[in-house]
């Protein structure tokens, strides 16, 4: 895809975020390093695009378009991750058919680097996700989720650190409560564990011990509930915790087209962005770190 096209093609809303009271005129661009975080939510087993009679969907989404997207951004700056925040399955006949082979063969393909568990990839039961797992070349990670009594146990990692340039990168995901969005059945032994409680030990983990330089959460959560300010959600994580940068959202399908700034329980800046659904949007976070590491965002989402 030819750079104008694909710049031609990019959501004009953008945000530069100072992380730690830091903007652009802090750093030199000869010494600075670049980390880009790309990510997907609730894509819901939408291969294909839309087509041109879809309403306001029309001609948008489909892994095709995402792959070449991706490519493209992958050869601006190899320095990147793709992430995926969870409910892969369930939405097109695909899944229906395939049980969500087709999903994990083509999240390999694009080369994800990890994702979360959505309540939607329990559908055809755990016991169905633990079968579509040998063709997923990437790793699932949940913290909250205790799989130690199901088919799961030791496949589902709490967190998993990668290192780009010399800066190293935590990812930890969080999931919904699944009693009442899912039967007991399909889910059987998984239990629940407060993911507010998870999230600040893990951010504590990935900072403290295993010395990050970023730290991502990968949440199932959903955004925000204005009529239950006590549910669980990302706005609420990030203002329960202080060692997350960024919270990248699933499960409220909803749409950020830069993500929101809220602040910490120490008063710095935690990015939360979440893309809408059905790969109609991929997220785009550019990160930037000076000599000492301090570090600074630019945000997007990019119309598939």
């Amino acid at each position: 895809m030819k750079r104008r096209k694909f710049i031609q093609q990019t959501a004009a809303s953008s945000a530069f975020i100072g992380l730690g009271g830091l903007t652009l005129s802090s750093f030199n661009s000869v010494t600075q390093k670049k980390i880009t975080i790309l990510h997907t939510n609730d894509v819901h087993s939408h291969i294909d695009p839309f087509g041109p009679d879809d309403g306001r969907n029309a001609n948008k989404g489909g892994v095709a378009r995402r792959a070449s997207l991706v490519e493209t951004i992958r050869k601006e700056n190899p320095n990147t991750l793709l992430l995926d925040a969870g409910d892969i399955f369930q939405g097109t006949p695909y899944f229906n058919y395939y049980g969500g082979e087709l999903e994990f063969k083509l999240m390999s393909m694009l080369k994800y680097d990890a994702a979360t568990i959505g309540n939607h990839d329990f559908d055809n039961g755990i016991d169905g996700l633990y079968a579509q797992l040998p063709h997923a070349k990437f790793d699932f990670i949940s913290a909250n989720y205790d799989f130690s009594n199901t088919v799961l146990d030791t496949h589902v990692k709490p967190y998993k650190t990668f290192i780009k340039d010399g800066i190293k990168i935590g990812v930890f995901g969080l999931g919904i409560e699944l009693d009442g969005l899912v039967t007991k059945e399909l889910f059987k032994e998984t239990i629940y564990l407060n993911p507010t409680e998870i999230a600040q030990d893990m951010s504590r983990i990935l900072k403290e011990e295993e010395h990050c330089d970023l730290v991502i959460c990968l949440s199932h959560l959903g955004y925000n509930y204005r009529n239950n300010e006590e549910k669980p959600s990302d706005l609420t994580l990030a203002r329960a915790t202080k060692d997350i940068d960024l919270i990248i959202g699933g499960h409220t399908h909803t749409f950020l087209p830069k993500p929101t700034i809220e602040k910490n329980s120490v008063g710095k800046n935690v990015l939360v962005n979440q893309v809408g659904c059905y790969g109609l949007y991929l997220g785009k976070i550019d990160f930037y770190f000076d000599s000492d590491k301090n570090k600074s965002a630019d945000g997007t989402t990019i119309i598939v």
